[in-house]
């Protein structure tokens, strides 16, 4: 998706080996510059429809595969276009366009936030276009719903003739607004302060499926890591990585 730009196309833009965005430093140090000079290869070679079945929740901006893991990281500072709800023209650019593919796209559900690892159940299904033949660039108009805050579009192109193919991207949206609307204060006084100081954060070895705080500290295979942003760990994430996340000490 060149518009609004996917995660891929923005470093390719910025330059894997140059990139100017924090999000865009955090996917090179987390899987490399290739990915960036392969933007085009965000794809599955078999997937003929199985999406839900092959990508794991947390990977899906990276169709599963480890060298696009970068673009999985969950931040709230990856560029992001203006976007408003209504009719809205996208752009796909397609290096090598393949005859009749279909098309789908979704946008994140309300609610949904940017920190977490997006999943296929945060996605609601926009519109799909069949047995398109796109050329370089191809232009769609969808009925984008209202949404505040940061969002996801979220593209899936199938072939159909002649290959099981897809390609995948994520593009980051802002809407204005706060993504999940803010509490009302509490009306009663709080309570006693604890009597105990709080404890440091608590240390162990790093698991998959576990959300870390800023600051945590770990140990995996033998050595010591501490946690550089608040994340849930995902398999493909171990410490030793993802220098993006995790520094040694």
């Amino acid at each position: 998706m060149s518009d609004p730009p996917s995660r891929v196309y923005v470093c390719k833009n910025e330059g894997p080996e140059t990139p100017k965005s924090d999000a865009c430093k955090a996917a090179v140090a987390a899987g490399g510059t290739q990915a960036f000079y392969d933007w085009n290869e965000v794809s599955l070679l078999e997937a003929g429809g199985r999406h839900r079945q092959l990508i794991p929740d947390g990977q899906l901006c990276s169709a599963g595969r480890a060298k696009y893991r970068g673009l999985d990281l969950p931040r709230a500072d990856w560029p992001a276009k203006r976007m408003s709800s209504g009719a809205q023209t996208i752009t796909y650019h397609a290096s090598a366009p393949h005859s009749a593919s279909n098309f789908e796209f979704y946008i994140t559900r309300d609610g949904w936030s940017p920190t977490q690892p997006l999943r296929w159940s945060d996605l609601v299904h926009i519109q799909t276009f069949n047995r398109q033949n796109p050329t370089t660039f191809t232009k769609w108009t969808i009925n984008i719903p209202p949404r505040t805050g940061r969002h996801i579009l979220y593209s899936i192109w199938q072939r159909v003739v002649g290959s099981a193919e897809a390609f995948y991207t994520c593009s980051d949206v802002d809407f204005g607004g706060t993504t999940t609307p803010p509490t009302d204060p509490p009306t009663d006084p709080p309570t006693d302060p604890p009597t105990d100081p709080p404890t440091d954060p608590p240390s162990g070895t790093w698991t998959a499926g576990t959300a870390y705080s800023a600051g945590q500290q770990v140990t995996y295979n033998g050595a010591t890591y501490k946690c550089l942003q608040p994340h849930t760990a995902l398999a493909g994430w171990e410490p030793a990585n993802t220098a993006a996340l995790w520094q040694k000490v």
